[in-house]
């Protein structure tokens, strides 16, 4: 008998998918774009994406257990659903590659300032190989384990109860933010990775306990995001927080302990383990991907293939700013896809249904 995920653990590898490099930087976006309180719309963006699941909910109950991938080629032809096999792979295998590489560029500036982070990223590509080919039960057993090693650091947030300022939270809302559209788009990739539960309907038990614990784990993020936002929006004023490149990575320099000197460095270590979860199901989501649209292909190389592949693309963004110049564009993908896969599979079901 094949073994099923467990909720437990995919509840957890949704929040470790979610949850990357972006949570130092989401209360700077947050002023930046919305403005004064922008920590509030956290709630706002939640709703959008819970909706989100609740449509892939409606796919899982629909697709009887069958994979998405059983779906699009029992229904359409194979000169549609080739070119958007190809549009996955290249989507998903980049996104996961340069989020590793936006961890590594900043991890390599406070760490190793000397190295290339290219060469660092070998290091990390081989170690999300041997994870990828270990297969997605060995994966979510890994999230985990590395969950435990990153969740209590939200607890840090306790010694900045005494420099909390009410008076940082004015009376205004939602104003003096840019409102630029893509950076709407930007907080909301913050919040990525949950649709790539739509790979994993073989995977699970039939039933609502696969949907509902992608809902924790999106809870669990948002709790996360919400709580770091809060406490940075009462710590630092309105301007020093646009101002901030990474403002939890500030925000952590203050604490002071007797037997570490930068804690930082520290904890922002420890979020290797989330960019490389993220980094991971990404390219597990590619190279099972691949394997539909090359089903005769060796799989092992095909994986190497597109490990390389990506790779190679990830050194072209040579800079820090670059990176995120493609991730914004990746992300805008990704959004589509996240909003677009759900919508096509629904309607290819109903057809089906309504021809049967």
């Amino acid at each position: 008998m094949k073994e099923k995920l467990n909720p437990f653990h995919v509840a957890i590898l949704i929040y470790m998918i979610q949850t990357g490099v972006v949570i130092f930087s989401l209360p700077r976006m947050l002023a930046q774009y919305i403005g004064y309180n922008g920590w509030i719309s956290v709630l706002l963006f939640y709703a959008f994406i819970t909706l989100n699941i609740m449509l892939i909910s409606l796919v899982y109950r629909l697709c009887d257990g069958k994979s998405i991938f059983q779906i699009i080629e029992q229904t359409l032809p194979k000169i549609i659903y080739y070119p958007l096999y190809m549009v996955l792979i290249v989507a998903w295998s980049l996104t996961g590659s340069l989020i590793a590489k936006e961890y590594i560029i900043i991890y390599q500036s406070f760490v190793f300032p000397t190295t290339h982070p290219m060469f660092i990223k070998i290091f990390v590509d081989i170690l999300a190989y041997l994870l990828v080919i270990k297969g997605i039960y060995n994966i979510t057993k890994a999230a985990t384990m590395f969950f435990a090693l990153v969740i209590w650091t939200i607890m840090l947030l306790l010694f900045f109860i005494n420099n909390f300022q009410f008076l940082n939270f004015t009376s205004f809302y939602f104003r003096e933010g840019t409102g630029e559209f893509s950076g709407f788009v930007d907080i909301l990739s913050a919040f990525l990775g949950y649709e790539l539960v739509l790979l994993l309907f073989p995977f699970a038990e039939k039933g609502k306990k696969l949907m509902k614990a992608v809902h924790y784990g999106n809870l669990l993020t948002t709790s996360t995001y919400l709580l770091v936002s809060f406490v940075c929006y009462g710590f630092y004023s309105f301007e020093q927080l646009k101002r901030m490149k990474y403002p939890v990575i500030e925000l952590l320099a203050y604490i002071e302990l007797p037997f570490v000197e930068r804690i930082e460095q520290l904890i922002f270590s420890l979020y290797l383990f989330t960019a490389l979860i993220g980094h991971v199901l990404y390219m597990w989501a590619a190279t099972k991907t691949a394997k539909q649209a090359l089903p005769n292909a060796n799989m092992k190389w095909t994986t190497i293939i597109i490990f390389i592949i990506a790779y190679a693309i990830s050194w072209i963004p040579d800079v820090l700013m670059k990176v995120e110049i493609w991730l914004t564009y990746l992300g805008q993908l990704d959004l589509t896809i996240a909003l677009g896969l759900p919508l096509l599979l629904i309607l290819l079901l109903l057809f089906r249904k309504r021809s049967a």
